[in-house]
């Protein structure tokens, strides 16, 4: 790794790009490389220090409870059987699953909102570029699971919300971009006020 340039460095970031379930296979991050991420999270603008952000990870064994979650949740939205059934599979997407907790703090004059969904934003990329560096491909998913009381309930701590999950496993394809992505579009100079 000391040998690797600025240059090297910023190539494989630039080769990050969300891998999706059907293209990840086992094996998981390892716990260790879990942390590692997440400790890179950490390393997002974050004023204060109030670290609004914390990740739960959903061990093999609990998926199957997960899926109940899910599916129990479909039942209340008033889906019929076969997309309950598939909200119960989303629970066994990708190796590793990562639940993405906000804990905003509406207390905090000096931090406005939009700055602690920056930061868990800022954290949420972050990770999700550890893995990337790390042999992994990962993806954010939300869907309406994210919104439901007793899945929310189950993850989050009163005050906190769930943002959403990250998949994450081994790549089975290469990844690129499925947008056209032209930066003169994104990084602009401003020219002032006109007299």
């Amino acid at each position: 790794m000391n040998d690797l340039t600025p240059e090297d460095l910023l190539a494989a970031l630039a080769g990050r790009y969300s891998v999706g379930p059907k293209q990840m296979e086992a094996p998981a991050p390892t716990p260790e490389h879990l942390r590692l991420a997440a400790q890179l999270a950490l390393r997002a603008p974050d004023h204060l220090g109030l670290h609004p952000f914390r990740f739960v990870s959903v061990a093999p064994a609990q998926r199957a409870a997960l899926g109940e979650l899910f599916a129990r949740a479909a039942q209340r939205r008033g889906l019929d059987d076969t997309e309950v059934a598939a909200a119960r599979r989303r629970a066994h997407n990708g190796p590793a699953l990562l639940a993405v907790i906000g804990r905003l703090r509406e207390d905090v004059d000096d931090v406005p909102m939009h700055e602690q969904w920056m930061c868990i934003g800022g954290a949420v990329m972050n990770l999700l570029n550890a893995l990337h560096l790390l042999g992994y491909g990962a993806k954010v998913v939300s869907g309406l699971s994210v919104r439901d009381a007793e899945v929310r309930d189950a993850f989050c701590a009163p005050g906190e919300v769930l943002v959403a999950w990250v998949i994450a496993g081994t790549p089975t394809r290469s990844t690129r971009a499925r947008h056209d992505e032209r930066v003169d579009d994104l990084l602009t100079e401003w020219l002032g006020i006109e007299p």
